[in-house]
């Protein structure tokens, strides 16, 4: 069977054999305590890659993800005491505002995103690391649990943070699928030009997606620091490239177009199957990184679209 036809449905099937092989490995996997403590453990790294499927939705990339959740954790942590629960609010809004900048920088400017968003994750992390002191930082108990309590709870025994997730992905689907953003989205993912021959505003959308981006990298900053009751500029260290690898393992090409949120959260478990896999296995923490990267490159041979690659973006 040729390699298009089966490229749609690979990422179900890689999510399907992993999780029979590690089922094989360690029987209890399937258990629902295993799975929900799992599913709960990726849901942060989740909401990160949303932000970055939405980039890599038009045909872009998002570098500073990374760098925008560790400083999050820090601001949110350091002003917490004194906004409470409106810290949250703030953070948002600073996520979106350099989102919104390399977006302006990728499409006024002119400037590769992927050097857009890596110089304004730069700044990011200067951010953080000058408002921390280049430490980490603590969240008062009490001030954390009177803002962000509902955050690490759970309800009828499933932990808040995946309905959170959950909720997020959900309206990042009617926002993909169901209104006029999306669609705009989708044509300039498929063909730029086109797009801007249409008379879509294209610049104006795609600072809007960065920008969205940026605040939902903020957010999954914000699930970050509550989860570990503090921040620090590294904190989200080793996030980035898993996932970059759930964004274009699920199916949403480098090259844009196709795929999206819903197939990242596809991408997204692979993931966290991959990372329970190799913690049955022993393998060291330090070497997981060879494993994501190897993945990445398979992921991107699989999934990229070379009728484009004349098209830089």
């Amino acid at each position: 069977m040729p390699i298009e036809k089966i490229r749609p449905h690979l990422p179900w099937i890689t999510l399907l054999m992993l999780t029979l092989s590690v089922t094989a490995i360690a029987p209890g996997f399937l258990a629902i305590g295993s799975l929900l403590q799992m599913t709960a453990d990726i849901s942060a790294l989740f909401v990160l890659a949303l932000g970055i499927t939405l980039v890599i939705y038009i045909g872009g990339i998002d570098l500073s993800a990374q760098s925008v959740a560790n400083m999050t954790t820090v601001l949110v942590t350091l002003s917490l005491p004194t906004l409470g629960l409106w810290s949250a609010a703030g953070v948002l809004v600073a996520g979106a505002l350099i989102g919104a900048a390399s977006g302006y920088a990728s499409t006024r400017l002119k400037v590769p995103s992927f050097i857009a968003t890596l110089a304004l994750g730069g700044v990011a992390l200067s951010i953080g690391q000058f408002a921390s002191g280049q430490q980490a930082v603590f969240m008062d108990p009490a001030a954390r649990d009177l803002a962000f309590g509902w955050v690490i709870g759970s309800t009828a025994g499933v932990p808040n943070e995946i309905f959170i997730a959950a909720a997020l992905l959900l309206v990042l689907l009617f926002l993909e699928r169901r209104t006029v953003f999306g669609r705009a989205l989708k044509a300039i993912g498929a063909g730029e030009p086109a797009a801007i021959a249409s008379g879509l505003r294209v610049d104006a959308y795609k600072i809007a997606v960065y920008g969205l981006a940026g605040a939902i990298s903020a957010f999954a900053g914000l699930l970050f620091a509550v989860k570990l009751a503090g921040g620090a500029p590294n904190i989200a260290e080793g996030f980035l490239l898993p996932a970059i690898v759930a964004v274009l393992i699920g199916g949403t090409p480098l090259t844009g177009g196709v795929g999206g949120v819903l197939n990242t959260l596809i991408g997204a478990l692979i993931v966290a199957v991959i990372r329970t896999a190799m913690v049955y296995l022993d393998v060291p923490a330090t070497a997981q990184q060879i494993v994501f990267g190897l993945v990445l490159i398979v992921a991107i041979a699989l999934t990229i679209d070379r009728s484009k690659l004349a098209m830089v973006k």
